[in-house]
């Protein structure tokens, strides 16, 4: 019997002493080391104006579809957009659905950028990523906007394309993918124009 409780008070004790350790001590290291380290990171990654206003993160897509608005991919989150059911359309490439979807995601691309029906249109206009919440599009997919952007802002179309290339990011550790723009960081970007 003395063994017994023994055994137990040595259960318990580690119990306990490896709560203090990882569900205390561990965590308020990482969250410390983070803090200094990675400050943006940790917090979010966001964008926040002089007045203190957040106006989201540089890391998550937001829904624009104003005509004086760059326009992101489309997303299928949620209702779009939606951090909490980030997730794809699981859709294959033999799905008659999906192959609607983008038809229609075409035809109204060039409808609102004033292509004509055998202009080319970026994949990234018309596909979702597969977190539905991509803050990024192709720089030809913004270059393709500008027009658009710049008439309905009553701005120069180079002023425009300057803020593009002001607001696109080079591919990640400078050699994977391809350069983006952040689209809420460019349309905020235009927005202190005026």
């Amino acid at each position: 019997m003395k063994v017994l409780f023994s055994e137990i008070r040595g259960a318990v004790l580690a119990t306990v002493i490896l709560a203090i350790v990882c569900c205390g001590i561990y965590p308020l290291l990482v969250f410390g080391i983070s803090q200094v380290a990675f400050h943006d990171k940790a917090n979010g990654s966001l964008i926040v104006d002089k007045d203190g206003t957040i106006h989201g993160s540089k890391l998550l897509g937001q829904g624009f579809t104003a005509e004086k608005y760059f326009h992101p991919r489309p997303s299928v989150a949620g209702n779009g957009y939606d951090a909490a059911n980030s997730s794809g359309s699981n859709l294959g490439p033999t799905s008659q659905k999906l192959n609607d979807a983008i038809k229609d995601r075409i035809e109204t691309y060039r409808k609102e950028n004033g292509l004509k029906d055998s202009d080319p249109v970026p994949a990234d206009a018309v596909t979702a990523s597969g977190s539905g919440l991509d803050p990024h599009i192709s720089v030809r997919n913004a270059d393709i906007q500008v027009a658009r952007v710049a008439r309905s802002r009553g701005l120069d179309p180079k002023k425009v394309s300057e803020m593009v290339r002001g607001n696109t990011e080079g591919p990640d550790l400078g050699f994977l993918g391809e350069p983006a723009a952040n689209v809420l960081k460019l349309n905020l970007a235009l927005d202190s124009l005026q």
